[in-house]
């Protein structure tokens, strides 16, 4: 069973490994890269800086439609291929906070809903053509939205979509993003 709870008043945690850590080991997901984000925490709140190398965390949205029936996606405009919402942690320790702050600029949505603990981590790598290749150890969170929100988006997303969770395959997304669905899919029967 999936114990999820809304973050009801989420703050900024100015470089608290603490609390980035806790997030982190309390993810229900699958532990398949679990080793490499304690190998990461060891740098303590250097890992919370785009800066740092060979990764740095990072924490996504997987951001589903009041219904429960369809989730969001963004075309990223560097990395030119479909992706949730989610950014840099820059200095940030609550990891939830910078999936919520990522998610409501990357897609203009107002009152969103973030739930802890964490559902999915991984590990990508990264490679823009504007930086050097490096690894994104990225904390996944569940975000609901509000009934007939309006999507606006910003320069980092070319498009946005609304895309039932069937249909997720046909946009050619990595097996990390359907390892998100799948547990997603279990907390949102158990969500009230």
């Amino acid at each position: 069973m999936i114990d999820l709870e809304p973050v009801v008043e989420p703050r900024v945690a100015p470089g608290d490994m603490a609390l980035a850590t806790q997030q982190i080991r309390r993810c229900v997901g699958p532990s398949e890269f679990a080793a490499r984000f304690e190998d990461l925490i060891v740098d303590g709140s250097a890992a919370l800086n785009r800066t740092h190398r060979p990764g740095h965390l990072t924490g996504s949205a997987f951001v589903v439609s009041a219904d429960r029936t369809r989730c969001l996606m963004m075309f990223h405009t560097k990395l030119q291929r479909w992706l949730q919402p989610g950014g840099h942690a820059d200095g940030d320790g609550n990891l939830a906070n910078v999936a919520l702050r990522e998610a409501s600029e990357e897609t203009g949505i107002d009152g969103l809903q973030v739930f802890e603990p964490a559902i999915d981590l991984d590990v990508h790598e990264v490679d823009p053509p504007a930086e050097d290749s490096h690894l994104h150890f990225d904390v996944r969170f569940l975000v609901l939205a509000l009934p007939d929100v309006v999507l606006v988006g910003n320069h980092e997303s070319e498009a946005l979509r609304w895309v039932a969770f069937d249909d997720l395959a046909e946009l050619g997304v990595d097996d990390g993003l359907l390892r998100m669905v799948r547990v997603s899919r279990g907390a949102l029967r158990q969500l009230r």
